[in-house]
């Protein structure tokens, strides 16, 4: 492997930055408590269901013990905070964890049968307690574990038609139609673990039901209460926290032999404003790497300034033919937020383009056969408000297709929001993966638990018909022309709701087929 995994060059350096850390912690953690003294939902109905003395005098007895704790510590804190502010000009804007697998992934060979890949992306919430709160979620360290566990349960569930939840609009696998036609062979990606697969290396076929003008009704999609299996790749943000983050990689890594986290600059390197925080983007993947670069985004404004919001572009390779690498592409991003910011995303969408082109530019070889690109993550804004109309109209979406979006304001009749309505998220009817599902699937479960269009100053627009939510979620594709035809095909689109109760966004996923084409 060409990656070094410390970020540093040296163990000095890696050391003087593990003991400057260590300085700063217990300011650190005096300051997200001071900031957790806000309650969530969840905390507040606790309250109401055992007695105990006023949350006001609580809060402020914790509050007078935690205040002269921290301006006790304030000066030894800012000493060691000058001192590893420029270590950040040394270090390389992300880490690398690579895990040895007992069951690595098996090669993708060419000449030879379709390949399908999975992709998952979410935004998993996963900062500092105190400013998690801020989304109505606590327990980062729990919520971090619980949803580590629920992706290497779908990692290690071999992919099989019969196990995979059933599609929204009755589309059932096995569906038994002579109004049918049957796609070509897929070889599956083998499985996580030494689990033995009951599908095995055999071919299966995907049978998709015609409309009544015999042609396939375009990309079937399910909101589904489980994670699709056997995922290759996971694109997350808001991974935050460095505890978070360390029980997620620790937890993935018998499943995702090559990790990349900790990804972005911190202090004044590389962006235009001071940076206490990092991107929180995180990659994981079962090929392996071959090349990594981030940029950070250097128009953040207001409180996204304090974060590294940027572009993380990685390189894997699949496979070989003829001698020529079979590559693929990962671009994963989450952009500006507050949503009367729409200059600042439609330039973030500018860069990200721009960099993503130049990445593959930087690191393709003659002859590579590029099976996919991919660019996703959360975006900010959707295709539904008529406060996101600029980035709507970008040019991103005539180079990278979006297989939920048919034009600007308009989505694909089975596309659903992936953003919650943050208040409403320990509401029963959405408190768990299976109710979230069963209330997603009904119009009026989607107008009251996910949020609806809005203005430019982010307002509702209660003047637009209603949409099916906000989709600010996205996994984009675009096909590359090379020494070997692949055929790129949508098997599948999934709104996951595994994450009930863990996020105020839905994960989403999408299965791509790779069809080779036979010569001319």
């Amino acid at each position: 492997m060409g990656l070094r995994e410390s970020p540093y060059s040296n163990r000095f350096l890696g050391g003087a930055d593990a003991v400057l850390r260590d300085f700063l912690f217990p300011s650190y953690w005096l300051v997200n408590q001071l900031l957790a003294l806000q309650r969530t939902t969840e905390e507040k109905q606790e309250d109401q269901r055992h007695p105990r003395p006023p949350y006001a005098l609580r809060a402020l007895g914790k509050g007078l013990l935690l205040v002269p704790l921290l301006l006790l510590l304030a000066p030894s804190s800012l000493v060691a905070f000058l001192l590893w502010l420029p270590l950040q000009a040394v270090r390389r804007p992300f880490a690398y964890q690579h895990t040895p697998s007992q069951s690595p992934p098996e090669e993708w060979v060419l000449p030879g049968k379709a390949k399908a890949f999975t992709f998952i992306s979410g935004n998993l919430c996963l900062l500092p307690v105190g400013l998690a709160k801020f989304s109505n979620l606590a327990r980062t360290q729990w919520r971090a574990a619980r949803i580590a566990h629920k992706l290497v349960q779908a990692a290690r569930r071999p992919f099989s038609s019969q196990h995979e939840p059933s599609p929204r609009g009755g589309l059932q696998n096995g569906f038994s139609n002579p109004n049918t036609k049957m796609y070509g062979a897929m070889e599956p990606s083998p499985p996580r673990s030494n689990q033995s697969s009951p599908r095995g290396d055999a071919d299966v076929t995907l049978e998709i039901p015609l409309d009544e003008e015999g042609k396939a009704p375009g990309p079937p999609s399910e909101i589904t209460a489980l994670f699709p299996s056997n995922a290759d790749f996971l694109c997350l943000q808001e991974v935050f926290d460095r505890q978070a983050t360390s029980r997620l990689r620790q937890l993935l890594s018998p499943c995702y032999e090559h990790i990349i986290y900790n990804v972005g600059t911190y202090g004044l390197v590389g962006c235009s404003a001071l940076k206490l925080l990092n991107s929180g983007l995180f990659l994981a993947s079962r090929y392996p790497v071959l090349a990594v670069k981030y940029h950070c985004f250097p128009n953040g404004a207001g409180e996204d300034a304090f974060s590294a919001k940027g572009l993380l572009c990685a390189q894997v390779q699949l496979g070989a033919s003829q001698g020529q690498r079979i590559v693929g592409y990962l671009n994963c991003t989450h952009m500006h937020a507050p949503e009367a910011d729409a200059e600042i995303r439609f330039d973030q969408l500018s860069l990200g383009l721009l960099w993503a082109q130049l990445f593959q530019d930087a690191n393709a070889q003659p002859g590579d056969i590029v099976a996919f690109d991919i660019y996703c993550g959360d975006l900010n804004f959707d295709n539904c408000s008529s406060g996101d109309e600029l980035e709507q109209g970008h040019e991103i979406f005539t180079v990278y297709t979006d297989p939920c979006r048919v034009g600007p304001r308009k989505d694909k009749p089975w596309a659903i929001g992936t953003l919650m309505n943050h208040l409403e998220i320990y509401s029963e009817a959405v408190s768990t993966p299976e109710n979230m599902k069963r209330t997603l699937e009904q119009p009026e479960g989607r107008r009251k638990y996910l949020v609806g269009p809005i203005m430019e100053d982010g307002s509702p627009d209660h003047s637009a018909a209603w949409s099916e939510g906000r989709r600010i979620d996205y996994i984009l594709y675009r096909d590359h022309l090379g020494p070997v035809e692949l055929k790129t095909a949508v098997e599948k689109f999934f709104f996951v709701t595994q994450l009930a109760a863990c996020s105020d966004h839905l994960p989403v996923a999408l299965r791509l087929l790779l069809t080779p084409q036979p010569e001319a």
